[in-house]
């Protein structure tokens, strides 16, 4: 499939390099940008959700294996199941703001969503990007047309985040003809009725790996279902691996490659996820925004008081930045793995580099994304009262499934400790000009006093606080380098801290920067309610931002030093108030109206 719609500029983009350098509006992919053909693709998945998989919404909720294989192998004939594998193992070989769409529209079919994207994401890519030629031609076409389902298995009883604490072992047997491998593995999606599982374990004990194992091996033992909170209608089962014969042809990559297959497959997923986040935002604001308008009290639709439009001027703000950081990341990610010919020999190695380069931003979507539909399906069960307790309301499964995705692919914890742990390694190797940046600033910040008269330039204070919450970020977290070196990964609350500025940065200057984009693009109503919403996010994250610093510099200084770095930080944080009553409302205008998400 062609990508020219989207084509990303010559210069390459760093991944993490977003907080010292500015990017370009022109150089961002963003759903204003999809061509016709990438729009098809997310009618086809629209259709099949609606058509085929909501009509059996209650069979699929009460765990119908039958029906949930059926479903994924029709999925498969319309091409759903092939969008990441390429053209010559079966697949359609689609780039990643087509994949991204197919993850977002998927959301809609709640449990159905995740069976199908635990198969298409977790478990066919790791043979997609790090298998041989003979593993991809003999299980992608399987697995691309629904032939087969894919699941993927990592975590154990006692290990979850620390996946390199696994205890699944392989010994090669002594005619090297194939490895024993034994263990238990957790929480497997798609465990149920899944042909092939991506499986790790330690090679002797030591050397963490990756085998493809297939169901019908003697010693492979699927245990009862798990009784869950939510996503009720997925299969969720321990794996038993009982002195499994594992062909030697079967190890993924190399032997002690796992780590590299894992972390980077999970990037992957973590990305995944924030798309099929940002797909159930848009439905529970939309049910939202609906019943607002239905339900009368005081004589009076609900979604006539300002307090019930404050929520889903919120709703509709997050989800509209969630949607400009997935698209924006999904931009990246095409940009580096399109060059990547995935027939070559040493192209798994190509794909690892690639797919790290955006592992702070993968990241980033997935804390952001999943806290913003955390956020959205709270306020919709809110809207809807005590009707928004009862099951016969889709609300309150969207409330019940969207909890897992702060656990699933690492938990935001993790997350957070990863994205400012990764800018430092990347810094360290010379990826970034990290340090550079801190001596520039640190210098400049003596005398540095901002200007509080922006002109008329459209959202020009808002470009503005932006670059003074990137100086924010460079002076606290250069201070935190500082004092602590090496030691700072030991300060989790500061790393934790310095990780939600990121996450601010990142999504004040997508939003800002597609609200550009569609302010240069013309369209009076959509550039206005677009700048709208940035605005809001901006100055709303700026003061988040601001007191995030504050709290990280009140635990690292005290006494005439604290309160030289407070008075810095007074100057990087002078501003102008804004009206923040009268944008929502502006926003609220159009939700209500439309009774849907929108731009």
């Amino acid at each position: 499939m062609s990508n020219q719609h989207n084509k990303m500029p010559d210069k390459k983009i760093p991944g993490g390099g977003f907080v010292i350098e500015d990017a370009d509006d022109r150089a961002v992919v963003f759903p204003e940008d999809l061509s016709e053909e990438q729009r098809m693709i997310g009618m086809t998945t629209d259709e099949f959700i609606t058509q085929d998989v909501l009509t059996h919404d209650a069979a699929i909720e009460s765990l119908n294996y039958e029906l949930t294989v059926q479903l994924l192998r029709k999925a498969g004939e319309l091409g759903l199941l092939a969008a990441d594998v390429p053209e010559s193992y079966g697949g359609l070989g689609l780039d990643k703001i087509s994949t991204t769409l197919i993850s977002e529209r998927l959301a809609r079919g709640s449990s159905f969503s995740l069976s199908l994207g635990a198969h298409v994401g977790i478990g066919t890519l790791p043979i997609v990007y790090f298998g041989s030629d003979e593993q991809k031609r003999r299980y992608l076409p399987k697995l691309a047309s629904g032939e087969w389902i894919a699941a993927y298995c990592l975590t154990e009883p006692s290990s979850g985040s620390d996946a390199l604490g696994a205890k699944t072992t392989a010994k090669l047997a002594e005619d090297g003809t194939h490895y024993i491998v034994t263990g238990q593995k957790q929480f497997i999606t798609n465990a149920g009725f899944a042909d092939l599982f991506i499986v790790y374990a330690k090679v002797d004990g030591e050397r963490f790996s990756t085998f493809i194992i297939e169901r019908d091996r003697e010693g492979v033992i699927i245990g009862p279902e798990e009784k869950k909170m939510g996503i009720k209608g997925s299969s969720t089962c321990p794996l038993i691996l009982d002195h499994v014969r594992v062909p030697a042809e079967n190890l993924l990559w190399e032997a002690g490659k796992g780590h590299l297959i894992a972390f980077n497959i999970l990037n992957i997923g973590r990305f995944k996820l924030a798309a099929g986040c940002l797909g159930a935002c848009k439905e529970a604001l939309a049910l939202a925004a609906e019943y607002a308008n239905l339900r009368q009290q005081f004589g009076q639709p609900i979604a006539s008081f300002p307090l019930i439009r404050r929520k889903l001027a919120d709703m509709n703000i997050r989800t509209f930045v969630l949607e400009s950081m997935v698209y924006r990341t999904a931009g990246l990610l095409d940009a580096a793995l399109s060059a990547i010919d995935l027939k070559e020999e040493g192209s798994g190695l190509a794909a690892a580099k690639a797919i790290s380069e955006y592992a702070i931003e993968c990241s980033i979507n997935k804390v952001f994304g999943s806290e913003a539909l955390d956020y959205v399906a709270d306020e919709g069960v809110q809207i809807h009262g005590g009707y928004g307790y009862i099951q016969e309301y889709k609300i309150e499964r969207i409330y019940r499934d969207s909890r897992i995705n702060r656990i699933f692919e690492g938990t935001n914890e993790i997350n957070r400790l990863l994205i400012p742990g990764t800018l430092l390694k990347r810094a360290m190797k010379g990826e970034l000009p990290l340090m550079q940046n801190l001596q520039n600033l640190q210098s400049e910040l003596l005398t540095y006093m901002p200007a509080l008269d922006f002109g008329d330039e459209p959202l020009a204070e808002e470009t503005h606080l932006l670059t003074m919450a990137k100086k924010i970020f460079l002076m606290t977290g250069g201070l935190a380098v500082q004092r602590y070196q090496l030691a700072l990964e030991q300060e989790q609350e500061i790393l934790a801290d310095l990780a939600d500025m990121m996450i601010a940065i990142y999504a004040a200057e997508s939003a800002l920067l597609r609200a550009k984009k569609l302010q240069e693009q013309g369209g009076e109503a959509k550039a206005a309610c677009a700048a709208a919403m940035a605005s809001a996010y901006v100055h709303e994250s700026f003061a988040a931002v601001e007191a995030l610093a504050r709290r990280c510099l009140s635990s690292m200084e005290s006494g005439d030093a604290l309160r030289t770095q407070l008075s810095i930080l007074k100057k990087l944080s002078r501003r102008n108030p804004v009206n923040l009553t009268q944008l929502k409302r502006q926003i609220a205008e159009r939700v209500v109206k439309e009774e849907s998400y929108v731009v």
